[in-house]
């Protein structure tokens, strides 16, 4: 007990402030990917063959620089963008310079999630639409969106917790956050104590979200 107390009062205030930090990159990101990824993903599935947006070098540009940016472990992407990150943040370290290769990895990752989740909405009833004249607008905001609603939050449930186990990785050079506590004091300081509250701390927030996630799902699909 006095082991524990002992902890908590040179730890907890340390911890807490990871915890904090941890949230604003996860919650700044997700934010930025979303306003990115989400008409993305839309654009792509409009402009597909066969869509009403048909246009085979826009669908095929985006499709080759998603592919591109997804196929470069986020560690790397890191590493390589961070002249362009201090060009636009005008830092490479702390939470705000980690905010810009969070984006660039996680958007294109929601765009495909989105995609996905567009692709399994009833054709027979888009086409019933279309038939009806509804604008494509509509049917994107009204039909589409609306129809997908469960893949759609289970699609960002995962981005958000890869986004989590991104940021632990961005620890690496210095963003603060869970990552950074662990790499810091729990393995370069072998304070195994903080490494072990860091992963648990971790596992409850992955859980957390993955459950929030899940249950949301299944209501929106009830209704």
């Amino acid at each position: 007990m006095d082991r524990f107390q002992q902890f908590t009062d040179q730890w907890l205030p340390i911890i807490g402030k990871a915890v904090v930090e941890t949230f604003q990159m996860v919650g700044v990101s997700l934010l930025f990917s979303i306003l990115i990824g989400v008409p993305l993903g839309i654009l792509v599935v409009l402009t597909r063959p066969g869509q009403s947006l048909h246009n085979k070098w826009v669908y095929g540009g985006l499709n080759l620089i998603i592919n591109i940016i997804r196929s470069v472990p986020f560690i790397i992407l890191l590493f390589f963008i961070l002249p362009f990150t201090r060009f636009i943040v005008g830092t490479t370290i702390g939470v705000q310079g980690v905010i810009v290769p969070l984006v660039i990895y996680t958007a294109p990752y929601i765009s495909r999630l989105i995609e996905t989740a567009l692709l399994e909405v009833d054709n027979g009833v888009l086409e019933a639409y279309k038939a009806m004249g509804i604008k494509t607008r509509q049917i994107i905001w009204n039909v589409m969106l609306r129809e997908a609603r469960p893949s759609l939050i289970l699609g960002l449930t995962i981005a958000t917790v890869g986004l989590i186990g991104a940021t632990a990785m961005a620890g690496l050079v210095g963003a603060g956050g869970l990552g950074d506590l662990a790499y810091r004091f729990g393995h370069l300081r072998y304070e195994v104590d903080v490494m072990y509250a860091t992963v648990l701390i971790l596992i409850i927030l992955v859980q957390t979200i993955q459950t929030i996630g899940n249950r949301l799902a299944a209501r929106l699909k009830k209704d």
